[in-house]
């Protein structure tokens, strides 16, 4: 339930930031370059990616016919906090441990959308997909969203931190 622009504020009082597309993408693929966390096919369910839609707790008529796509955010029920709370949705971090790599960094695939600092000025940009799609917009690590403002926040957004490393004086 945050935007991209409420994820950079929060990072930057962290002392951090959000992670730059690459960064990220390093990050998710690990030191084998691999297209999932754990490797090259993908393993349905090996991290959050194969929830279902919350969206139908309101319209359980919802379907993914055009003339229906109103549905989706009627009333703004794309941010009721409900439905993250709803069984076969959200997962807690590192819960799904084969959602991983070399790294030991979790659920960069599936769970949440990751907002991803913004490569050109106006486009938000989240990666990773999240427990409803993991796979639309890009097989696993090259996940991209690019649909929408970095004031754009629903149930499916969420943001990870990256900082560049410490230089150590010896």
């Amino acid at each position: 339930y945050i935007s991209g622009v409420q994820a950079a504020a929060a990072c930057e009082a962290a002392g951090k930031r959000l992670c730059k597309p690459q960064e990220w993408k390093n990050a998710c693929m690990g030191p084998k370059k691999s297209m999932f966390p754990y490797g090259n096919t993908r393993e349905t369910g090996r991290c959050n990616d194969n929830g279902r839609s919350a969206m139908h707790f309101f319209n359980p008529a919802l379907d993914d016919k055009p003339e229906h796509r109103w549905m989706w955010g009627i009333d703004g029920n794309m941010v009721d906090p409900r439905l993250n709370q709803l069984e076969g949705t959200l997962t807690h971090t590192g819960e799904r441990t084969g959602c991983t790599n070399e790294y030991g960094v979790y659920d960069m695939v599936g769970n949440l959308h990751e907002w991803v600092e913004e490569e050109r000025s106006g486009h938000g940009r989240f990666r990773g997909g999240w427990y409803g799609d993991a796979e639309n917009n890009g097989p696993g690590c090259l996940y991209v969203t690019t649909a929408h403002e970095p004031t754009y926040h629903d149930y499916s957004t969420g943001f990870r931190c990256c900082a560049d490393p410490k230089t150590v004086s010896r």
